[in-house]
Protein backbone atom coordinates (compact mmCIF):
# COMPACT_ATOMS: atom_id res chain seq x y z
CA UNK A 1 0.00 0.00 0.00
CA UNK A 2 1.22 3.49 -0.83
CA UNK A 3 2.57 5.69 1.89
CA UNK A 4 0.05 8.06 3.43
CA UNK A 5 0.24 11.51 1.89
CA UNK A 6 -1.89 14.17 3.47
CA UNK A 7 -1.86 17.94 3.77
CA UNK A 8 0.39 18.27 0.73
CA UNK A 9 0.96 21.72 -0.67
CA UNK A 10 0.11 22.68 -4.22
CA UNK A 11 3.83 23.10 -4.97
CA UNK A 12 4.69 19.61 -3.68
CA UNK A 13 1.91 18.01 -5.69
CA UNK A 14 3.05 19.74 -8.89
CA UNK A 15 6.66 18.75 -8.23
CA UNK A 16 5.72 15.08 -7.77
CA UNK A 17 3.59 15.02 -10.92
CA UNK A 18 6.38 16.52 -13.02
CA UNK A 19 8.77 13.95 -11.54
CA UNK A 20 6.22 11.26 -12.52
CA UNK A 21 5.67 10.20 -8.91
CA UNK A 22 1.97 9.46 -9.21
CA UNK A 23 -0.50 8.46 -6.52
CA UNK A 24 -3.32 5.97 -7.12
CA UNK A 25 -5.92 8.62 -6.27
CA UNK A 26 -6.14 12.42 -6.31
CA UNK A 27 -9.06 14.19 -4.67
CA UNK A 28 -8.95 17.84 -5.72
CA UNK A 29 -11.66 19.84 -3.98
CA UNK A 30 -12.49 23.31 -2.74
CA UNK A 31 -13.83 26.75 -3.56
CA UNK A 32 -10.89 27.88 -5.72
CA UNK A 33 -11.12 26.19 -9.13
CA UNK A 34 -7.76 27.51 -10.37
CA UNK A 35 -5.54 25.04 -8.49
CA UNK A 36 -7.90 22.16 -9.23
CA UNK A 37 -7.71 22.89 -12.96
CA UNK A 38 -3.93 23.30 -12.98
CA UNK A 39 -3.30 20.00 -11.18
CA UNK A 40 -5.86 18.15 -13.30
CA UNK A 41 -4.31 19.50 -16.51
CA UNK A 42 -0.83 18.50 -15.34
CA UNK A 43 -2.04 14.95 -14.69
CA UNK A 44 -3.62 14.79 -18.15
CA UNK A 45 -0.34 15.92 -19.69
CA UNK A 46 2.00 13.70 -17.66
CA UNK A 47 0.37 10.39 -16.73
CA UNK A 48 0.12 9.16 -20.34
CA UNK A 49 1.90 9.84 -23.58
CA UNK A 50 -0.22 11.15 -26.45
CA UNK A 51 -0.24 7.80 -28.25
CA UNK A 52 -1.33 5.94 -25.10
CA UNK A 53 -4.47 7.95 -24.38
CA UNK A 54 -6.97 6.37 -26.77
CA UNK A 55 -7.08 3.09 -24.83
CA UNK A 56 -6.00 4.18 -21.37
CA UNK A 57 -7.64 7.51 -20.59
CA UNK A 58 -11.25 8.10 -19.49
CA UNK A 59 -12.43 11.66 -18.85
CA UNK A 60 -15.89 11.64 -17.28
CA UNK A 61 -18.34 14.13 -15.78
CA UNK A 62 -19.96 13.49 -12.43
CA UNK A 63 -23.47 14.21 -13.63
CA UNK A 64 -23.17 11.57 -16.40
CA UNK A 65 -21.72 8.71 -14.41
CA UNK A 66 -21.73 6.98 -11.01
CA UNK A 67 -19.26 5.73 -8.46
CA UNK A 68 -19.94 2.14 -9.56
CA UNK A 69 -19.08 2.93 -13.19
CA UNK A 70 -15.94 4.83 -12.20
CA UNK A 71 -14.79 1.95 -9.97
CA UNK A 72 -15.26 -0.52 -12.85
CA UNK A 73 -13.13 1.65 -15.13
CA UNK A 74 -10.43 1.90 -12.46
CA UNK A 75 -10.21 -1.91 -12.20
CA UNK A 76 -9.23 -2.27 -15.85
CA UNK A 77 -5.56 -2.73 -16.68
CA UNK A 78 -3.60 -0.57 -19.11
CA UNK A 79 -3.07 -1.56 -22.74
CA UNK A 80 0.45 -1.05 -24.06
CA UNK A 81 1.14 1.54 -21.35
CA UNK A 82 2.30 1.64 -17.74
CA UNK A 83 -0.84 3.26 -16.39
CA UNK A 84 -4.46 4.19 -16.90
CA UNK A 85 -5.95 7.61 -16.12
CA UNK A 86 -9.55 7.90 -14.93
CA UNK A 87 -10.60 11.50 -14.30
CA UNK A 88 -13.99 12.68 -13.07
CA UNK A 89 -14.67 16.36 -13.63
CA UNK A 90 -17.45 18.14 -11.72
CA UNK A 91 -17.24 15.28 -9.23
CA UNK A 92 -19.50 17.20 -6.83
CA UNK A 93 -22.35 15.72 -8.94
CA UNK A 94 -21.08 12.13 -8.66
CA UNK A 95 -23.41 9.65 -6.95
CA UNK A 96 -22.64 6.32 -5.24
CA UNK A 97 -19.38 7.51 -3.74
CA UNK A 98 -19.40 4.48 -1.44
CA UNK A 99 -18.52 2.29 -4.43
CA UNK A 100 -15.29 4.24 -4.82
CA UNK A 101 -14.59 3.90 -1.10
CA UNK A 102 -14.79 0.14 -1.53
CA UNK A 103 -12.52 0.32 -4.58
CA UNK A 104 -9.90 2.19 -2.56
CA UNK A 105 -9.62 -0.76 -0.16
CA UNK A 106 -7.63 -2.51 -2.91
CA UNK A 107 -6.90 0.02 -5.66
CA UNK A 108 -5.25 -1.02 -8.89
CA UNK A 109 -1.75 0.40 -8.68
CA UNK A 110 -1.55 0.99 -12.44
CA UNK A 111 -4.62 3.28 -12.34
CA UNK A 112 -4.51 6.97 -11.48
CA UNK A 113 -7.96 8.10 -10.32
CA UNK A 114 -8.63 11.86 -10.23
CA UNK A 115 -11.73 13.52 -8.79
CA UNK A 116 -12.22 17.25 -9.44
CA UNK A 117 -14.77 18.37 -6.84
CA UNK A 118 -15.44 22.12 -7.20
CA UNK A 119 -17.46 24.67 -5.23
CA UNK A 120 -17.07 22.89 -1.92
CA UNK A 121 -15.49 19.93 -0.18
CA UNK A 122 -16.39 16.31 0.38
CA UNK A 123 -17.81 15.48 3.81
CA UNK A 124 -14.83 14.46 5.93
CA UNK A 125 -16.93 11.74 7.56
CA UNK A 126 -17.14 9.87 4.24
CA UNK A 127 -15.13 6.65 4.11
CA UNK A 128 -14.01 7.54 0.62
CA UNK A 129 -12.17 10.65 1.79
CA UNK A 130 -10.38 8.97 4.71
CA UNK A 131 -9.25 6.11 2.47
CA UNK A 132 -8.10 8.54 -0.21
CA UNK A 133 -6.02 10.35 2.42
CA UNK A 134 -4.42 7.06 3.48
CA UNK A 135 -3.22 6.03 0.03
CA UNK A 136 -3.10 9.14 -2.12
CA UNK A 137 -3.48 12.89 -2.37
CA UNK A 138 -6.31 14.94 -0.92
CA UNK A 139 -5.93 18.62 -1.71
CA UNK A 140 -8.27 21.39 -0.62
CA UNK A 141 -8.05 24.40 -2.92
CA UNK A 142 -8.92 27.44 -0.82
CA UNK A 143 -9.81 30.92 -1.98
CA UNK A 144 -6.99 33.43 -1.68
CA UNK A 145 -7.61 36.22 0.77
CA UNK A 146 -7.21 39.74 -0.56
CA UNK A 147 -3.95 40.41 1.25
CA UNK A 148 -2.44 37.21 -0.23
CA UNK A 149 -3.02 38.25 -3.85
CA UNK A 150 0.10 40.44 -4.39
CA UNK A 151 2.32 37.55 -3.26
CA UNK A 152 0.44 35.19 -5.59
CA UNK A 153 0.94 37.63 -8.48
CA UNK A 154 4.67 37.83 -7.78
CA UNK A 155 4.97 34.06 -7.57
CA UNK A 156 3.02 33.48 -10.78
CA UNK A 157 5.12 36.01 -12.68
CA UNK A 158 8.37 34.61 -11.26
CA UNK A 159 7.37 31.22 -12.69
CA UNK A 160 6.95 32.99 -16.04
CA UNK A 161 10.44 34.54 -15.66
CA UNK A 162 8.92 37.99 -15.13
CA UNK A 163 8.92 40.50 -12.28
CA UNK A 164 6.49 43.10 -10.97
CA UNK A 165 6.80 46.25 -8.84
CA UNK A 166 5.17 46.06 -5.42
CA UNK A 167 2.84 48.92 -6.27
CA UNK A 168 1.91 47.34 -9.61
CA UNK A 169 1.13 44.00 -7.90
CA UNK A 170 -1.22 45.70 -5.44
CA UNK A 171 -2.88 47.70 -8.23
CA UNK A 172 -3.57 44.51 -10.19
CA UNK A 173 -4.82 42.61 -7.14
CA UNK A 174 -7.25 45.35 -6.18
CA UNK A 175 -8.60 45.79 -9.69
CA UNK A 176 -9.00 42.12 -10.65
CA UNK A 177 -9.86 40.61 -7.28
CA UNK A 178 -9.51 37.04 -6.02
CA UNK A 179 -10.73 35.13 -9.09
CA UNK A 180 -7.40 33.46 -9.87
CA UNK A 181 -8.44 32.24 -13.32
CA UNK A 182 -9.28 35.79 -14.36
CA UNK A 183 -6.22 37.15 -12.57
CA UNK A 184 -3.77 34.82 -14.33
CA UNK A 185 -5.51 35.45 -17.65
CA UNK A 186 -4.99 39.21 -17.24
CA UNK A 187 -1.35 38.68 -16.25
CA UNK A 188 -0.77 36.55 -19.34
CA UNK A 189 -2.25 39.30 -21.52
CA UNK A 190 0.10 41.86 -19.95
CA UNK A 191 3.11 39.58 -20.45
CA UNK A 192 2.30 39.22 -24.15
CA UNK A 193 2.49 43.00 -24.50
CA UNK A 194 6.00 43.20 -22.99
CA UNK A 195 9.26 42.95 -24.94
CA UNK A 196 11.04 39.63 -24.44
CA UNK A 197 14.13 41.33 -23.06
CA UNK A 198 12.24 43.31 -20.37
CA UNK A 199 9.59 41.24 -18.61
CA UNK A 200 8.94 43.69 -15.80
CA UNK A 201 5.48 44.99 -14.96
CA UNK A 202 5.39 48.57 -13.64
CA UNK A 203 2.50 50.82 -12.55
CA UNK A 204 2.69 52.56 -15.95
CA UNK A 205 2.22 49.23 -17.72
CA UNK A 206 -0.69 48.32 -15.44
CA UNK A 207 -2.32 51.64 -16.26
CA UNK A 208 -1.82 51.12 -20.01
CA UNK A 209 -2.74 47.45 -20.27
CA UNK A 210 -5.32 46.90 -17.50
CA UNK A 211 -6.76 50.39 -17.21
CA UNK A 212 -6.00 51.13 -13.55
CA UNK A 213 -5.07 54.72 -12.69
CA UNK A 214 -1.58 54.85 -11.22
CA UNK A 215 -2.53 57.99 -9.29
CA UNK A 216 -5.95 57.01 -7.95
CA UNK A 217 -5.97 53.45 -6.67
CA UNK A 218 -6.04 51.50 -3.42
CA UNK A 219 -2.26 51.47 -3.12
CA UNK A 220 -2.10 55.27 -3.30
CA UNK A 221 -5.01 55.56 -0.86
CA UNK A 222 -3.19 53.33 1.62
CA UNK A 223 -0.02 55.37 1.12
CA UNK A 224 -1.89 58.63 1.75
CA UNK A 225 -3.41 57.20 4.92
CA UNK A 226 -0.05 55.87 6.15
CA UNK A 227 1.40 59.36 5.77
CA UNK A 228 -1.80 61.04 6.98
CA UNK A 229 -2.04 63.02 3.75
CA UNK A 230 -5.57 64.34 4.10
CA UNK A 231 -5.68 66.14 0.75
CA UNK A 232 -4.47 63.15 -1.30
CA UNK A 233 -6.72 60.68 0.52
CA UNK A 234 -9.79 62.81 -0.12
CA UNK A 235 -8.82 63.27 -3.77
CA UNK A 236 -8.74 59.49 -4.21
CA UNK A 237 -12.03 58.94 -2.38
CA UNK A 238 -13.73 61.57 -4.55
CA UNK A 239 -12.32 59.85 -7.65
CA UNK A 240 -13.62 56.47 -6.47
CA UNK A 241 -17.02 57.97 -5.76
CA UNK A 242 -17.26 59.30 -9.33
CA UNK A 243 -15.63 56.20 -10.90
CA UNK A 244 -16.96 53.13 -9.03
CA UNK A 245 -15.14 50.72 -11.37
CA UNK A 246 -11.81 52.30 -10.43
CA UNK A 247 -12.13 51.39 -6.77
CA UNK A 248 -14.78 50.49 -4.25
CA UNK A 249 -15.16 50.11 -0.53
CA UNK A 250 -15.19 46.33 -0.98
CA UNK A 251 -11.72 46.46 -2.53
CA UNK A 252 -9.94 48.75 -0.11
CA UNK A 253 -11.53 47.73 3.22
CA UNK A 254 -9.52 44.47 3.42
CA UNK A 255 -6.38 46.41 2.45
CA UNK A 256 -6.87 48.97 5.23
CA UNK A 257 -7.90 46.36 7.78
CA UNK A 258 -4.78 44.31 7.05
CA UNK A 259 -2.55 47.39 7.43
CA UNK A 260 -3.99 48.60 10.74
CA UNK A 261 -4.17 45.10 12.17
CA UNK A 262 -0.46 44.64 11.46
CA UNK A 263 0.26 48.17 12.70
CA UNK A 264 -1.27 47.27 16.05
CA UNK A 265 1.01 44.23 16.26
CA UNK A 266 3.99 46.45 15.40
CA UNK A 267 3.54 48.32 18.68
CA UNK A 268 4.55 45.13 20.50
CA UNK A 269 7.81 44.71 18.57
CA UNK A 270 10.79 44.49 20.95
CA UNK A 271 13.00 46.63 18.69
CA UNK A 272 11.03 49.16 16.69
CA UNK A 273 14.14 50.89 15.33
CA UNK A 274 15.66 47.88 13.59
CA UNK A 275 13.97 47.28 10.23
CA UNK A 276 15.31 43.74 9.88
CA UNK A 277 14.04 42.66 13.29
CA UNK A 278 10.73 44.42 12.68
CA UNK A 279 10.31 42.52 9.41
CA UNK A 280 10.85 39.20 11.21
CA UNK A 281 8.49 40.18 14.04
CA UNK A 282 5.74 41.14 11.57
CA UNK A 283 6.44 38.09 9.40
CA UNK A 284 7.20 40.23 6.36
CA UNK A 285 9.23 38.73 3.53
CA UNK A 286 11.33 41.89 3.13
CA UNK A 287 12.06 45.16 4.89
CA UNK A 288 10.34 47.06 2.07
CA UNK A 289 7.02 47.20 3.94
CA UNK A 290 8.51 47.93 7.36
CA UNK A 291 8.91 51.63 6.60
CA UNK A 292 5.14 51.98 6.24
CA UNK A 293 4.57 50.59 9.72
CA UNK A 294 7.28 52.77 11.24
CA UNK A 295 5.64 55.78 9.57
CA UNK A 296 2.23 54.50 10.67
CA UNK A 297 3.31 54.41 14.31
CA UNK A 298 4.31 58.06 14.01
CA UNK A 299 0.98 58.96 12.40
CA UNK A 300 -1.34 56.93 14.65
CA UNK A 301 -1.19 56.01 18.32
CA UNK A 302 -1.93 52.47 19.44
CA UNK A 303 -5.27 53.61 20.88
CA UNK A 304 -6.22 55.38 17.64
CA UNK A 305 -5.25 52.24 15.71
CA UNK A 306 -7.59 50.13 17.84
CA UNK A 307 -10.42 52.62 17.26
CA UNK A 308 -9.73 52.56 13.48
CA UNK A 309 -9.91 48.75 13.39
CA UNK A 310 -13.26 48.91 15.20
CA UNK A 311 -14.49 51.56 12.73
CA UNK A 312 -13.41 49.48 9.72
CA UNK A 313 -15.44 46.56 11.10
CA UNK A 314 -18.42 48.86 11.59
CA UNK A 315 -18.21 50.27 8.05
CA UNK A 316 -17.77 46.77 6.63
CA UNK A 317 -20.99 45.66 8.33
CA UNK A 318 -22.85 48.76 7.13
CA UNK A 319 -21.61 48.27 3.57
CA UNK A 320 -23.29 44.84 3.68
CA UNK A 321 -26.58 46.31 4.86
CA UNK A 322 -26.31 45.67 8.60
CA UNK A 323 -27.74 48.53 10.69
CA UNK A 324 -27.68 50.66 7.56
CA UNK A 325 -31.02 51.19 5.84
CA UNK A 326 -30.00 53.79 3.27
CA UNK A 327 -26.46 55.26 3.56
CA UNK A 328 -24.77 55.06 0.12
CA UNK A 329 -21.45 53.21 -0.16
CA UNK A 330 -19.70 56.41 -1.28
CA UNK A 331 -20.75 58.18 1.92
CA UNK A 332 -19.52 55.21 3.97
CA UNK A 333 -16.12 55.53 2.29
CA UNK A 334 -15.95 59.22 3.15
CA UNK A 335 -17.07 58.56 6.73
CA UNK A 336 -14.32 56.00 7.24
CA UNK A 337 -11.54 58.11 5.73
CA UNK A 338 -12.60 61.13 7.78
CA UNK A 339 -12.55 59.04 10.96
CA UNK A 340 -9.09 57.65 10.19
CA UNK A 341 -7.50 61.00 9.34
CA UNK A 342 -9.03 63.11 12.13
Amino acid sequence: MAEKRTALTYENIVKDIKARNFSPVYVLMGEESYYIDVIANLLEENVLQQQERDFNQDILFGVDTSGVQVADLCKAYPMMAERRLVMVKEAQNLKQLDALAKYLEHPVQTTVLVLCHKNGTIDKRKKFLSRAENIGVVFESKKKRDFELPAFIKGYLAFKKATVDDKAAIMIAEHIGSDLNRLTSELDKVLISLPENNLRITPDIVEQQIGVSKEFNGFELRNAIVNRDVFKANQIIQYFDKNPKAGSIFAFLPLLFSFFQTLLIAYYAPNKNNEGEMAKFLDLKSVWGVKDFITGMRSYSAMKTMHIIHKIREIDAKSKGLDNPNTPVGDLMKELIFFILH
